[in-house]
Parts: structure tokens; C-alpha cells; sequence
């Protein structure tokens, strides 16, 4: 596992020269992500501006929602490029040569790319999270950092599961399928609000098809100590971020059936 990690590491560390090359292209990169984040931010601003509450939630409250499924995204983005382009591997024939290495083939997709500039959208979350959760009243003890950091880590895993599994379909498609941005880029969009605010279908599949309640839904309840209008308990609301890591171990235990189906490019 430690030579696992440092293998990872060492990954990461040639990315990120490679990627502090050209430093000007880094700012302005990062600079846009942080402004189009920031956009979208205040879209959320100006309809609350304009309604004032959204079903009993305020502005501050929904924030803390906003912040973190971003916070955990970028981080998910960040790491996770590799499995994005992992379809381009499969459709060249180059995936052969990660099977020949003795190292993990998913460590070795994971570990292509570290996308520096999500640094932006990192950035505006965890900014956003930080005024939501004060304007809001919350009082930061132990218990509830943890708890957040958890949701943080909970939601990455998941986000991570879903672009393993994109990449697995891809040894059947050979190209990667666009609909599966609407469970990433568009699961990030629904949980930026209250999950109560949907209808009962959708919060059914963002609960048990793609969990992304258990990661942000119901621990930010826990976070601002709000009573739950679906009637979630407060020790679910704790625990609920374990399913995200569970479904990442879930989506690797598919990655690696994907693996067995792969034939090459037969060149």
C-alpha cells in the first residue's frame, strides 16, 4: 500500500511540473474557473435576491449546500482527470502497456493527470462554504468540522466512483458517453439546493442510484442542526457519507470486470 502511495505520488509530482511550465496559462486557467464558478454563485444570489426564501431555506443555508458539492467536485475533478481520458487509451491500443506494468492499471489511469487549475473552483467552494456556514449561524465544534470534512470526502468518492465507471463503459462503447456528465457536471448542479425541493422520483434516484444525498443532503442537515423534512435521524444524517466511499470501492470492483472484457485494439 505505502509503495502504492508513493508510485501515486510520484505521478502527481510530474504532472504538476509539467503543468507549473507554463505558469501564465496556470493563472489565467484557474482565474477562469474561479469567475465562471463565481457566476454561478451569483445566479443563486440573484434568485434569492428575487424570492427571498427557496421552501424555508435562505441564501446562507443553501450555500453551505453550493459550497461543498464544489469543494468535493474540484477534488474529484482534479484527481480524477485520468479516468477522463482513459476512452483514449482504450480507442489507441495504449491501455496495453498500463496492463504490462506490475503496478494497479487504476492507480496508473488515476495517476496521469493532476488538473491543477480546478484550484479555482476549489477555491469560490470552500469561500462560499465558509460565509454560507457563518451567515448562517453555525458554530464550528469538532464534531461538526469532522463531519463536514467526512461529507467533503464522502462526496469526492462518489464523484470518483462515477468517472471510474464512465471509463469502464468505455471498454465496451470505446468512446466515452457524454450522458454520464449528466450524474457529474449535472449531479453537482441538483445538489447544490435542498434535495426536498425536488419530486419524490428524483430524489428516490439521487438517493439510491447515484447517492448524492448521503453525501450532501443529509449531513448538511447535521451541520446546521435543521430538522429534516423527509425525517431522516440525526445519526443517519452522520453516517451517510460512508455510502460515497462505498460506491467508489463499489465502481473499482467494476472497473476491474471492465478490465477482463478488454481485447485491445488487435494493432
Amino acid at each position: 500500500m505505502l509503495n502504492s502511495l508513493r508510485l501515486y505520488g510520484r505521478y502527481l509530482g510530474i504532472s504538476i511540473r509539467s503543468q507549473m511550465q507554463y505558469r501564465a496559462s496556470f493563472l489565467m486557467q484557474t482565474l477562469g474557473h474561479l469567475v465562471v464558478t463565481g457566476i454561478e454563485f451569483l445566479g443563486m444570489w440573484a434568485l434569492f435576491a428575487r424570492f427571498g426564501t427557496l421552501r424555508g431555506w435562505s441564501l446562507p443555508e443553501v450555500a453551505v449546500f453550493y459550497g461543498l458539492v464544489n469543494v468535493a467536485f474540484a477534488l474529484a475533478d482534479a484527481g480524477g482527470r485520468g479516468f477522463d481520458l482513459c476512452a483514449g487509451l482504450i480507442r489507441t491500443g495504449d491501455f496495453d502497456r498500463v496492463l504490462l506494468r506490475p503496478r494497479s492499471a487504476a492507480l496508473q489511469v488515476a495517476g496521469q493527470e493532476l488538473t491543477l487549475r480546478r484550484v479555482g473552483r476549489l477555491a469560490q467552494g470552500l469561500g462560499v462554504l465558509v460565509w454560507g456556514a457563518s451567515a448562517a449561524g453555525v458554530t464550528w465544534t469538532p464534531a461538526r468540522l469532522l463531519l463536514a470534512a467526512f461529507a467533503v470526502a464522502g462526496a469526492a468518492a462518489l464523484f470518483l466512483g462515477i468517472f471510474v465507471l464512465q471509463a469502464t463503459l468505455a471498454f465496451w462503447t470505446i468512446e466515452s458517453l457524454e450522458i454520464v456528465n449528466t450524474m457529474t457536471y449535472g449531479g453537482v448542479q441538483t445538489a447544490q439546493y435542498p434535495l426536498a425541493i425536488y419530486r419524490p422520483w428524483l430524489r428516490r434516484f439521487f438517493t439510491y442510484v447515484v447517492p448524492l444525498a448521503c453525501v450532501t443532503y443529509l449531513p448538511v442537515h447535521a451541520v446546521l442542526g435543521r430538522e429534516d423534512a423527509l425525517g431522516s435521524p440525526h445519526w443517519a444524517q452522520c453516517a451517510a457519507p460512508m455510502v460515497g466511499i462505498a460506491f467508489l470501492l463499489a465502481a473499482l470492483q467494476v472497473w476491474k470486470l471492465g478490465i477482463r472484457h478488454y481485447t485491445s485494439t488487435g494493432s
